[in-house]
């Protein structure tokens, strides 16, 4: 049949995928139900203790202790600046919610951390799996934000849990990518030389690479970090708490002056991790030591 006889007007075959997903996942729901128990008992674990932590210190020793650390590793202008932006978030009656973003950040950061970074260093010193989870990290990272929410939502119903597991693995992908990339652009000579000494591989890895590509991995931290409270923020929509449920309400209730005062702390927040998380890269000595070397060239 030539392309002119062909009918245009057909109607092609549809392929049920949506089907087979609300299939898969109706399956892992009855199987693995005990295993979604145990995950939401741990992350609950994780988060439940930190906001309470978080909320039951008086604001002020929050700024405090961030304005303290933004004092060591940026100076003095950043802990004022720090410390004059979340005494205005603790003015406002947001804190609780604050805190309870923090924690949720910082418990997702970590959990996807604790993921990006091995793999990064697999897929770093394997040529095979790093081609394998190129495709996959693209497919991560191009897929609309919202769209984690759907699977956790099934499968762990409403609450901070699913919010948290969407924003691991949201945040994952940076962190996977800038692992991989620190530990590739170490100096070949430099690995050269350590093997001529006997070393064995995993002495290498350790020794070598890894503290020579610390400044690429914690590039790598402040994007998790990053996009862990950008999602935390999206994960109101299933009513994971804090800062989210906030700016939820305020869309929903065209209520301007919430939703701004939501949006300030949530730029705080971010501010703040962003610098602090940034500036701890370059206290390792082999941040300085390049910085160095670039400055002497």
């Amino acid at each position: 049949m030539s392309l002119r006889e062909f009918p245009l007007d057909a109607a092609l075959p549809r392929v049920p995928l949506g089907a087979w997903v609300e299939s898969a996942v109706d399956w892992a729901t009855r199987t693995l139900g005990p295993v979604f128990d145990a995950i939401t008992t741990g992350v609950e674990a994780l988060v439940g203790p930190l906001e309470q932590l978080l909320n039951g210190v008086p604001a002020v020793a929050v700024v405090a202790v961030l304005a303290g650390l933004g004092w060591w590793l940026r100076g003095w202008r950043f802990a004022l600046g720090a410390a004059v932006g979340l005494l205005l978030v603790a003015g406002m009656p947001y804190w609780e919610e604050t805190m309870s973003t923090l924690a949720q950040v910082l418990v997702a950061s970590l959990l996807a951390l604790l993921l990006a970074i091995p793999l990064g260093v697999f897929v770093a010193e394997n040529k095979r799996a790093s081609a394998l989870a190129r495709p996959v990290l693209d497919f991560m990272q191009t897929m609309p934000a919202f769209v984690y929410l759907i699977p956790a939502l099934f499968f762990f119903g409403i609450g901070t849990v699913p919010g948290v597991l969407a924003t691991v693995v949201f945040s994952m992908p940076p962190g996977v990518r800038l692992t991989e990339l620190g530990l590739r652009q170490v100096d070949k000579e430099i690995v050269q030389a350590a093997e001529s000494f006997g070393a064995p591989p995993w002495m290498v890895l350790l020794r070598t690479k890894v503290p020579l590509a610390l400044p690429t991995i914690m590039t790598g931290v402040n994007q998790v970090i990053m996009l862990s409270l950008s999602m935390v923020v999206i994960a109101g929509m299933v009513g994971a708490g804090g800062l989210g449920d906030v700016i939820i309400f305020a869309l929903s209730q065209v209520e301007v002056g919430s939703g701004f005062e939501g949006g300030i702390a949530v730029v705080v927040l971010a501010v703040v991790l962003d610098r602090l998380t940034d500036s701890l890269g370059d206290r390792f000595p082999s941040a300085r030591a390049q910085r160095l070397a670039r400055e002497a060239a």
